[in-house]
């Protein structure tokens, strides 16, 4: 790998297009884009809702979970909190709200890590991850979802034991648990969504 690094650019949209629209949950566009080369493409563009997975730790450093079944996923696995942003909700009072509803639980502390895409080239949404530390049982558990779940506590060795049997089933959570085991990689993420946003975003 030797020579002049080049620089790398953007692609430009020059126009989008709708195919296919079910409110609020799903859209499929059609871009047409243009290469930095002058070459020209089409591609598919996949819009959903932001949505939150949020990673609880107790004060005891226990990790709460759920234990529910996914269709996406066909088959029943361990999940951290999750939920879709209503409209005009920042992604932190999401987080503070999906929380207590899927658990039962606040938290003393939030960790902002950074909003990322879940699909690399169609986009598909926005995925805000958060830490919350200090969880603490307030209410019993009231999320009105459409699956069955049981909320669980679990040790950092047992998160590691669920991996290797196969319990987590969904890539995004899978990242959540690689970010709150790893506090290098956790530091890394809450200094990258600070800058982000112009400054730190952790707190009560």
């Amino acid at each position: 790998m030797t020579g002049e690094r080049k620089t790398l650019e953007p692609w430009t949209v020059l126009h989008s297009r709708d195919v296919y629209t079910h409110e609020p949950w799903l859209k499929i566009r059609v871009e047409a884009l243009e290469l930095p080369d002058g070459r020209r493409v089409e591609f598919h563009q996949v819009d959903a809702p932001a949505f939150v997975i949020i990673v609880p730790e107790t004060a005891d450093g226990r990790f709460v979970v759920l234990r529910q079944y996914k269709h996406g996923a066909r088959r029943v696995n361990v999940n951290f909190p999750a939920g879709t942003l209503d409209a005009g909700e920042t992604p932190l009072a999401c987080a503070r709200r999906e929380l207590l509803e899927e658990t039962g639980c606040e938290a003393e502390a939030w960790t902002d890590l950074g909003a990322y895409a879940t699909m690399g080239n169609l986009r598909g949404n926005l995925c805000h991850l958060f830490l919350a530390r200090g969880c603490r049982t307030v209410a019993e558990p009231d999320s009105g979802d459409l699956e069955e779940m049981r909320v669980e506590t679990m040790t950092r060795g047992e998160l590691l034991a669920a991996v290797a049997a196969g319990d987590f089933a969904i890539a995004s959570q899978v990242a959540a648990l690689g970010a709150a085991l790893n506090p290098d990689l956790a530091d890394a993420l809450a200094r990258g969504a600070g800058a982000s946003a112009g400054g730190g975003r952790e707190g009560a």
